[in-house]
């Protein structure tokens, strides 16, 4: 059977959740997007920017035996704590390894939780509304943990968005996605028929160059010199983060960057003098994401603390996310 052809994921729109019966809710996973197409006989996994992580992540090898079509689903790639919760943390583990050993697998095991199914048998489904093809997606049974994940969906017409997202605050999760009962499936564009509202501010950024760590980090790396790109594809200085590393991940990062030096600013207005004078420039083509409290008035991350590489984002898509209030 061949294998359906893969999409780029449909993306949703920051802001408070809506309301109403025209409306599901689910909870926001703090995991890696995946589009993953399998057959009987086979799965191939890809990425948000479309990179194949299939041998990355060997947990996926579940799924041939789950169907008896061809299927196309859309998910995410979650490694849990020990009290259950998602953990980004923890996925940095495996999301830079193309063949994972096995005591990596034992210790930081993945789950993939689907969420929409796009292709079955011989029907491409993005034309069909999010409602049939959840259901579909249910009655594939494909729901075994903890490999494989079918989580639950919740309709507006019975719970609002603001009860779901005091439940996610209790529980420990990332917040919810709204998505709109009739809404097709646009493959690559960021759309208000799913509306996610998450309970941690996340923000991806462009590395732009480091500076060097002083005291007790003298010898590795201080901060990362941070960027997000405007509207006009400049790379503008966003600030930097010292916080968030362990002394592993300094040094390691500190390798990771040394292969891209080079000898001026990447970003296209100037760096404050003090980050400036110190600076170590690089290319800017690694991705990563901080957590932070919010923007300041000139553009600045306000406490912003490393999360980890985002090697599933390409750097020309990192933007800065404003959030509407409410």
């Amino acid at each position: 059977m061949p294998l359906p052809t893969p999409v780029t994921p449909m993306l949703a729109t920051d802001d408070p959740p809506p309301e109403g019966e025209r409306w599901a809710y689910e909870w926001k996973w703090d995991g890696m997007r995946a589009v993953v197409a399998v057959t009987p006989e086979r799965v191939v996994a890809q990425s948000r920017n479309g990179r194949d992580v299939t041998a990355s992540f060997p947990e996926l090898q579940a799924l041939p035996g789950l169907v008896t079509e061809p299927v196309l689903l859309d998910g995410e790639l979650v490694t849990l704590d020990p009290l259950g919760r998602p953990d980004f943390g923890r996925l940095q583990a495996r999301m830079g390894l193309a063949r994972p050993r096995p005591a990596v697998l034992e210790s930081h095991p993945v789950e993939f939780y689907v969420f929409d199914l796009l292709h079955q048998g011989s029907q491409r489904l993005l034309a069909a509304p999010y409602e049939e093809r959840r259901q579909r997606l249910s009655d594939l049974a494909l729901d075994t943990p903890p490999a494989v994940r079918v989580p639950a969906h919740f309709r507006g017409s019975e719970i609002s968005g603001r009860e779901l997202l005091g439940i996610a605050d209790e529980q420990g999760l990332e917040g919810i996605v709204a998505k709109r009962l009739a809404s097709p499936y646009t493959p690559g564009r960021r759309t208000r028929d799913w509306i996610k509202t998450p309970l941690r501010h996340t923000q991806e950024v462009i590395i732009g160059g480091w500076t060097p760590g002083e005291g007790r980090r003298t010898g590795t790396l201080g901060a990362l010199l941070l960027g997000v790109y405007d509207d006009r594809g400049r790379l503008l200085y966003a600030g930097h983060v010292g916080t968030g590393f362990t002394d592993r991940a300094l040094d390691e990062m500190r390798d990771r960057l040394a292969p891209f030096t080079r000898a001026s600013s990447p970003f296209a207005v100037p760096v404050p003098g003090p980050y400036a004078r110190n600076a170590r420039w690089v290319e800017p083509v690694l991705v990563g994401e901080v957590q932070h409290r919010q923007w300041t008035s000139d553009g600045r991350l306000r406490h912003p603390s490393w999360r980890g590489l985002r090697p599933d984002r390409d750097p020309g898509e990192v933007i800065r996310l404003r959030r509407r209030p409410g």
